[in-house]
């Protein structure tokens, strides 16, 4: 079992800087050689969670619409994807690594998510 100390606070400052990593780690990995769309998948994805990330109901959102529980699930399901993709997309060698760490790396991640206290009323 994980330990849950990842909190939404935590989580939250996390989110920009992974979707900034996404969009700019394949032009820098020169992912896509083999299969470009190794190289589509990370910045497609990367897009998707700044915006994911701009749209959440946590400390560093800027609109809130949507729930942080909802952002944990597309989380969740990204990790699966990544860990996916190179297995079902045939990607080889940095590529095949660079999709199976990230979607290790994300599953910990929510899988360590501290739940949230109740709030407490008077």
């Amino acid at each position: 079992m994980l330990p849950k100390f990842i909190t939404k606070t935590i989580h939250a400052y996390l989110d920009y800087p992974v979707a900034v990593l996404l969009i700019v780690m394949p032009f820098v990995l020169d992912l896509g050689a083999v299969n470009m769309l190794a190289f589509w998948l990370s910045v497609v994805t990367g897009i998707a969670a700044f915006a994911l990330t701009v749209l959440t109901d946590h400390q560093l959102g800027m609109l809130r619409v949507l729930p942080y529980s909802f952002h944990l699930a597309v989380d969740g399901l990204v990790g699966i994807a990544f860990v996916a993709a190179p297995i079902a997309l045939g990607f080889a060698g940095l590529e095949f690594w660079y999709y199976m760490a990230l979607g290790l790396t994300v599953l910990a991640v929510v899988g360590m998510h501290k739940p949230e206290e109740a709030a407490l009323t008077a």
